[in-house]
């Protein structure tokens, strides 16, 4: 009879255990799906801000000044697009770490701690690639516009964009913390490279050859030197002939007088009759 009873109270214990582990889970569970609709309302809405204002100012055509656009052609999204998908996710991501709060400390709120400090850094990466890339071209254009007389003047432009590309990657790549582990192994291994290639070039019998080269380019560059100072001077005596012919004198500028003006003014005084002298 006693046992019959302790069973009793043991099943009665254990479905009150149940009834308040589901007490206690429902709220948070609602209280989960809330943040959660309320993080991916908040993430469309600022997507599309950002969207709207990379659009505004005109972050699209930096984008395709250097370059980047051609990169992003069989892609369906353009730079704005990935940064407003950028802060979309990482919205979404701040919201699921709140969410998942509710249950208490836990190892998917602290992995969701880890993303979401790093998401900022790649969307500054991006822009840093997208600033680099944009005054790359402009450098590239400005150098072989200005050496344009020249037969190397391409190459000088080519080999100053390739530069800056590598000075924005390897600051982006530094932004998300890959620096250290990437670019630095790689610009060593590029400089012993070089190194080793002149250091065994000059003792391997390659003096000659660059002596001559070198003076090959010399003799290029002093032959082709004045041709360019005489561009040089042309263009600038074309800027000052197009500016003294658009400084008019007031004079030209002002309106002639219309003939109804005239005709107001009347009649002139009378000449004298033969009679008046």
């Amino acid at each position: 009879m006693s046992t019959n009873h302790l069973a009793a109270v043991d099943f009665g214990q254990g479905v009150s255990n149940a009834w308040s582990s589901v007490a206690t889970f429902v709220p948070k569970f609602v209280a989960f799906l809330v943040i959660m609709v309320i993080g991916w309302v908040v993430a469309k809405a600022l997507a599309k801000i950002v969207s709207k204002v990379l659009d505004k100012v005109g972050f699209n055509r930096v984008v395709e000044r250097g370059g980047i656009k051609q990169m992003l052609q069989r892609s369906k999204y353009d730079a704005s697009d990935i940064i407003s998908k950028l802060v979309y996710y990482a919205v979404l991501l701040i919201a699921l770490q709140i969410a998942f709060g509710v249950w208490g400390p836990n190892p998917v709120s602290a992995l969701l701690t880890g993303i979401v400090a790093w998401l900022p850094k790649a969307a500054v990466a991006i822009i840093i690639v997208v600033v680099a890339g944009a005054i790359a071209r402009a450098v590239k254009d400005l150098v072989s516009g200005a050496l344009s007389g020249l037969s190397y003047g391409k190459v000088l432009g080519t080999v100053a964009a390739v530069f800056i590309w590598g000075l924005g990657i390897i600051a982006a790549l530094n932004q998300i913390g890959v620096a250290t582990t990437v670019t630095t192994p790689v610009l060593i291994t590029v400089l012993a490279t070089v190194a080793g290639v002149v250091v065994v070039g000059m003792g391997g019998g390659l003096i000659k050859p660059m002596q001559q080269r070198w003076e090959n380019w010399l003799g290029r560059a002093e032959s082709e030197l004045p041709s360019a100072k005489a561009r040089t001077q042309a263009y600038q005596r074309g800027r000052e002939d197009a500016a003294r012919t658009t400084e008019t004198p007031t004079e030209q500028l002002r309106p002639e007088p219309s003939a109804s003006t005239r005709s107001g003014e009347g009649p002139g005084p009378m000449p004298p009759t033969a009679g008046q002298g």
